[in-house]
């Protein structure tokens, strides 16, 4: 999830490596934002009473429970008559029902809100509460008796006036923001140079892309993938056992949680000892997460924004950490990365932790014959009886997500790509690499190649692990089982790091396999029988190499098209995945 902005950029810290266009983009567009930013750094969100709306007094919000949903608290206060300490009372009686799913009417009688209990806040820093001083002041039970409401009336209606002429201003400055935005999304997303695999409409050199990230959001709405992703305990006790084995890190620091789902990494972070911990979530799965957070009783250190990552506001200048589990399928399928290399660029402070720290991309070629019989064209030519051969059209198109046998993986794993999470750009994750392989059996034909990654969390940020001798350095060619043994080959706790590949343990990304096509190649020989290359028998100790390409799908930032060509680029090849 894997996938925030409105920050000056003049209050970042000075770096020393010249800013990227993106950067100097951004510093223009946030210009225009300061006089408002300033006004609101000091402002509190103000919750609605009745669903997780944000407003920006209590006036305004109560406008709208009155209007959404029928509840005058106005009117109740009116006619109890309550003071500052009945309305405090009242604010966490409806947020009490609320959070136990009761229904909120109005008919509510002194008698409801008499106990002293509802003196306590339901809701930490409920800025509601310090908004009541806003309200207008009562009228006497006389003059509401006779119905005499028009000051009060008229005093809420030039109020609402003066907060839609703000609101419509606002609302002005955050399109021309997100243009602003979305150009610089567009421009990190450029052509970095892989082939024609990125292809887009032109305008003024600058290539426009269709995001077609609602869908993306809503995916992550739901109960079932975040079920999967908290039961891949591969994942989870990674994030787990790297926040917890090193606390002295996250003790007392701020950290910013990307794409939090459910809050888990975030409530981790609190466990250890943040300070305070800002989760980001442009999916509705914010709402449960904010339940989640509240009946872990640390709602005073985790403050959950809704909204995506190049939108939000945070409400601190820097972060000393960011933790993201932002990997996707082949790892980069989703195009959450980013949005976290987005908020590092602007958020993260010198020194400052990736969490994770850096992953690594593998290849290998693969054979297994009878699975290609059961999965290919023979399969679909006779299915119970019938000529299905029409189904098999595109089988070769598409990238395959699933768990592949390791006896099947017939050469060495090649390490293709090296993430460094702390230098890494947007412009990397469109590339074309070298891989080399050698057989470790024969076989009868490469019949695809398998992809996967390992993901590396290193306890030491950027500069300490350039120094010589860095302790937990992560070479480019590091492999996850074998880095987290120190000298001594015994485990270092410090370290922690998981494969997503075939020799180890399963987890919910599984690998992505590139079906080869076995007419790739194909010609007639003399006797007239077809020829194919691409089932060309090979020994073992033969080197399979090559190159691979990654790129963003020209319809779909978020989905991705790989390429891969071997045998001295006679055979080539691409797939998608979508």
């Amino acid at each position: 999830m894997a996938a925030s902005t409105s920050k000056q950029e003049q209050d970042r810290p000075i770096r020393d490596d010249p800013p990227s266009d993106s950067e100097s983009d951004s510093s223009k567009d946030d210009e225009g934002w300061n006089d408002v930013e300033e006004e609101d750094e000091d402002t509190q969100e103000v919750i609605s009473l009745l669903d997780d709306r944000v407003f920006p007094d209590v006036i305004s919000m109560l406008a709208y429970c009155k209007e959404k949903h029928s509840f005058d608290f106005l009117g109740v206060r009116q006619k109890l008559q309550l003071d500052f300490h009945g309305c405090v009372k009242l604010v966490n009686f409806i947020r009490q029902r609320v959070h136990e799913g009761l229904p909120v009417s109005e008919d509510i009688s002194l008698a409801d809100i008499s106990d002293d209990a509802y003196l306590k806040p339901v809701l930490d820093d409920d800025a509601v509460i310090i908004g009541l001083f806003d309200l207008p002041e009562l009228t006497p039970p006389e003059a509401a008796e006779s119905g005499d409401n028009a000051a009060l009336v008229n005093d809420l209606l030039k109020r609402n006036a003066e907060l839609q002429e703000q609101l419509a201003s606002v609302m002005l400055q955050h399109e021309n923001y997100q243009v602003a935005v979305s150009k610089t999304l567009d421009e990190r997303w450029g052509d970095s140079g892989a082939d024609d695999a990125i292809k887009g409409q032109a305008t003024n050199g600058v290539i426009i892309r269709e995001d077609e990230s609602q869908y993306y959001w809503d995916s992550y709405a739901g109960v079932d993938i975040h079920e999967t992703m908290l039961k891949d305990t591969i994942r989870t006790d990674a994030y787990r056992d790297f926040i917890y084995n090193n606390k002295h890190l996250f003790a007392g620091k701020t950290v910013l949680d990307i794409g939090c789902g459910t809050g888990i990494l975030s409530m981790f972070c609190a466990r250890a000892g943040a300070a305070r911990v800002i989760a980001v979530d442009a999916s509705e799965i914010i709402v449960k997460a904010r339940e989640n957070i509240y009946r872990a009783g640390l709602s005073s250190t985790i403050t959950t924004l809704h909204g995506k990552m190049e939108e939000v506001v945070l409400p601190v200048e820097q972060v000393d950490i960011i933790v993201s589990e932002w990997m996707g399928y082949c790892l980069l399928f989703e195009a959450m990365l980013p949005s976290v290399l987005f908020a590092r660029d602007k958020y993260l402070a010198p020194g400052g932790l990736m969490v994770p720290s850096h992953s690594n991309m593998w290849v290998a070629p693969v054979a297994d014959p009878v699975w290609v019989a059961e999965n290919g064209e023979t399969f679909w030519a006779d299915v119970y009886g019938f000529d299905m051969g029409v189904m098999a059209k595109g089988i070769y198109d598409e990238t395959r997500v699933l768990y592949w046998p390791r006896d099947k993986v017939c050469g060495a794993p090649s390490a293709f790509k090296m993430l460094d999470l702390y230098t890494t750009t947007a412009a990397d994750l469109n590339f074309t690499a070298p891989y080399a392989s050698k057989l470790t059996q024969d076989i009868d034909a490469v019949d695809g190649f398998l992809i996967w990654f390992d993901t590396f969390f290193s306890p030491e940020a950027s500069e300490a692990m350039k120094a010589e001798g860095a302790k937990h350095a992560v070479p480019d060619d590091a492999v996850a089982a074998e880095w987290i043994i120190d000298s001594n080959g015994k485990r270092d706790q410090d370290r922690v790091a998981f494969t997503t590949g075939p020799f180890g343990d399963d987890t919910h990304w599984k690998q992505g396999l590139l079906h080869c096509d076995p007419h790739l190649g194909e010609k007639k020989g003399e006797d007239g029988k077809v020829i194919s290359e691409a089932k060309q028998q090979r020994k073992q100790g033969d080197e399979v190499r090559g190159e691979i390409t990654f790129a963003a799908a020209e319809d779909n930032a978020r989905a991705l098209v790989i390429k891969a060509s071997w045998d001295e680029g006679r055979m080539r090849q691409k797939w998608a995945l979508s």
